[in-house]
């Protein structure tokens, strides 16, 4: 079975730091991209930043870019989320996702809402 277990969420001050992790199996790590999505309340779900394990592409939303950097640790079949100068706006429901289009551009599929796989959501809370 496929699992995305995400950790690291949790509430932080503005301008902090938190590190977000992916831990993945049930897949061929290599094959896939890996990414993070967003779903604040009351706003519709985004992608924040994805990663193709297949040549190293990423993608970053204009939001987190200079803030965020994505990072892929393919012998642990781990992904992580670094995100520095966290804002109030950065507040929401983090998830872990996979999918198979890792030849493709990740803006393809950032930008979409569909992804293959689907983790549990970490909750992260950036105070004022």
């Amino acid at each position: 079975d496929v699992q995305l277990q995400a950790s690291g969420g949790g509430l932080v001050q503005a301008g902090g730091s938190l590190r977000l992790s992916c831990a993945a199996s049930g897949f061929i790590f290599d094959d896939y991209a890996i990414g993070w999505f967003r779903q604040a309340p009351g706003k519709e779900r985004e992608g924040v930043s994805c990663i193709s394990n297949y040549d190293g592409y990423t993608y970053y939303a204009d939001s987190v870019k200079g803030r965020f950097t994505i990072s892929s640790d393919n012998a642990k079949n781990t992904v992580y989320l670094q995100m520095n100068s966290l804002k109030p706006e950065d507040t929401a429901v983090y998830y872990c996702v996979a999918d198979r289009r890792a030849h493709l551009s990740p803006n393809y599929y950032c930008l979409g809402s569909y992804m293959d796989y689907w983790g549990k959501g970490t909750q992260v809370t950036v105070s004022s």
